[in-house]
């Protein structure tokens, strides 16, 4: 049976991450973590000082065993419905998001009642009387954090943290797509994109799309150095099909 283009390169991905066991995007300015839906054998994630706000992703990483999220724009509890169901987290950093609250016992109590597993949250031991404890005072939470849409069709997010507040203006965040897209083209042994034909080679989009792109491209670079020598050959390949296409299509265009 020939397999089709897009079944070839959903192969090709799925191997290229497949070996991934640590991922570490610290302070990396994510607010997109859909990737995580690529990497089931993940065991150990670090997304603090971000800008994240959905842990739905999450919940595709069964090997999971710690994931740190301090610092970020989770803004409901609820998201733990998303990490309820991964059989191997025992850490968990979650302080010093909106979802704490005031109330730091209620935060925890909440936690832990819905997640009983843990052996260690916020850098601090759980005891077995905090978990006994935590089945008068916590919250049990049995369903996902309901989610707004704005007019554009994206996901309505929270205001961004002091962490990564900062303003961008257009020219940057085009200055910072260059950059990433040069990085990554460099570690697949590709030539950089000259700068006046970056605004081609990267059409013009709406903010979300934007954001989204600079969040993978973010992503991307950080798990070309979790792969081996073979992870790397699927993924220049596979780019550089994807190169040749946009060429092919640009030189019709002309």
């Amino acid at each position: 049976m020939r397999l089709t283009r897009g079944a070839v390169l959903a192969r090709a991905k799925a191997a290229a991450l497949d070996g991934v066991r640590r991922l570490n995007c610290w302070g990396s300015h994510l607010t997109d973590i859909s990737i995580c839906r690529d990497l089931p054998n993940v065991e150990v994630i670090s997304f603090s000082v971000n800008g994240i706000s959905d842990l739905e992703p999450l919940n595709q990483c069964q090997n999971l065993s710690e994931l740190y999220l301090r610092k970020n724009n989770i803004g409901s509890l609820n998201e733990l419905f998303y990490l309820k169901n991964l059989p191997r987290l025992r850490v968990l950093w979650l302080s010093e998001n909106p979802c704490c609250g005031p109330d730091p016992h209620r935060y925890r109590m909440t936690v832990l009642r819905n997640l009983p597993s843990l052996q260690k949250l916020d850098n601090q031991a759980v005891t077995e009387e905090e978990l006994s404890q935590a089945l008068l005072d916590g919250e049990e939470i049995t369903a996902p954090p309901v989610r707004r849409s704005v007019g554009n069709g994206c996901p309505e997010s929270a205001e961004p943290s002091a962490a990564e507040s900062t303003t961008e203006t257009e020219s940057e965040l085009l200055n910072f797509s260059l950059e990433e897209t040069n990085k990554i083209r460099e570690q697949l042994g590709m030539k950089p994109v000259p700068r006046d034909k970056f605004s081609s080679f990267s059409p013009r989009a709406t903010d979300c799309s934007r954001k989204k792109r600079n969040n993978v491209l973010n992503a991307i670079l950080l798990l070309t150095k979790e792969l081996d020598a073979e992870g790397l050959e699927i993924v220049q390949q596979t780019v550089g099909r994807r190169l040749q296409a946009f060429r092919k299509k640009e030189l019709q265009e002309e």
